[in-house]
């Protein structure tokens, strides 16, 4: 396997990161079964290992630290924190408060002294960045952190993240883990660009469209949404259906499975480091893997392109983060009194 440079950190990582979220509850609940997937993929040299605390309320990281006794100094170990992890409202977010804890937690999950990568896994628009990449600054001088990023951003949060830690002397975000697959092309617009302009790797998650680039699901069949995990409504958004439809000919006439032409799709893009696969039994990771080696032609990547056009999405990224602006009706419209006054 080639190993590509993330970022300008100097740490060399597999073009396959191998996702830990189906490990675990929300996935694969055999532990055992689990490790034997991580230990398969970091045979087949992926060096590169993508967790958070929230996936499985902590469980994932467990699975995972198990699965690295002995061998944790080869592998880039990486690791996320924001969302809710109890009732308390001072267990979740971006807080000074918030961070120095977590990072505790998942330093003893994952029963190392070290996170190789720590990232923030939403924005926090309640969080001063300064507060943020304040926290994070200290994880990285005391040791128990190497480097850190961000997953989600906009491209204006991200600059401005940049801005903040050059003004105040803080460490920056040196990667940037984004949604990214042929049927949502957005980030090629500005977070891509703006990645390579401060030279941040990038580490793409959903390479394969949240399951529908595997070809399972076709217009007209109903899909199995519990097995998948997502609602009956995201197999059936017609824009993206049309994609694939024309997607599985083409993987066809390549002599390929719909699942590699989609991965090589992925780590075609120059401002790709890394994109995270998350495999949630055996027989997907040896299908993963089996594409490992996979380069897409130009012809193909054109055809791609008069498919899907660059920078723009076939339908709604369902999982993607949401800003406030769009969210929060109350952002987006004047006080009643305001409006009755123009």
């Amino acid at each position: 396997m080639k190993y590509r440079n993330l970022g300008r950190t100097g740490i060399s990582v597999s073009p396959y990161c191998l996702g830990a979220m189906m490990f675990g509850a929300m996935g694969n609940p055999d532990h055992d079964d689990s490790i034997r997937i991580i230990h398969k993929a970091l045979d087949a040299g992926i060096n590169f290992v993508d967790t958070a605390d929230v996936y499985s309320g902590g469980e994932s990281e467990v699975i995972v630290g198990k699965a690295l006794k002995g061998r944790r100094d080869n592998v880039v170990l990486a690791s996320k924190l924001h969302y809710p992890m109890g009732e308390d409202p001072n267990q979740r977010g971006n807080s000074r408060r918030w961070i120095t804890t977590a990072v505790e937690n998942s330093l003893r999950r994952l029963q190392t002294d070290h996170l190789d990568l720590y990232q923030i896994h939403r924005p926090d628009p309640s969080v001063d960045v300064e507060e943020t990449l304040s926290a994070l600054s200290d994880l990285i001088h005391s040791g128990k952190v190497r480097a850190i990023g961000a997953s989600s951003f906009p491209a204006s949060d991200i600059v401005e993240a940049q801005w903040v830690a050059e003004r105040r002397g803080l460490e920056r975000f040196r990667t940037e883990q984004p949604p990214y697959s042929i049927l949502n092309r957005s980030i090629e617009r500005e977070v891509l660009p703006v990645c390579q302009r401060y030279g941040m790797g990038a580490l793409v998650w959903s390479p394969l469209g949240q399951g529908l680039l595997t070809g399972r699901y076709r217009k007209g069949q109903q899909a199995d949404s519990h097995r998948s995990g997502y609602t009956p409504q995201h197999f059936s958004d017609e824009r993206k259906l049309d994609v694939v439809e024309q997607l599985i000919p083409l993987a066809e006439q390549a002599g390929m499975p719909l699942t590699h032409l989609a991965m090589a799709f992925a780590i075609a893009h120059p401002g790709v480091t890394s994109a995270i696969i998350g495999p949630r039994t055996m027989a997907q990771l040896d299908d993963l893997l089996a594409g490992a080696d996979v380069t897409l032609t130009d012809e193909i990547l054109d055809r791609i392109d008069d498919i899907a056009p660059p920078g723009t999405d076939a339908g709604p990224n369902d999982v993607a983060y949401v800003p406030p602006a769009m969210s929060n009706v109350g952002l987006r419209r004047r006080p009643v009194a305001e409006r009755s006054a123009v």
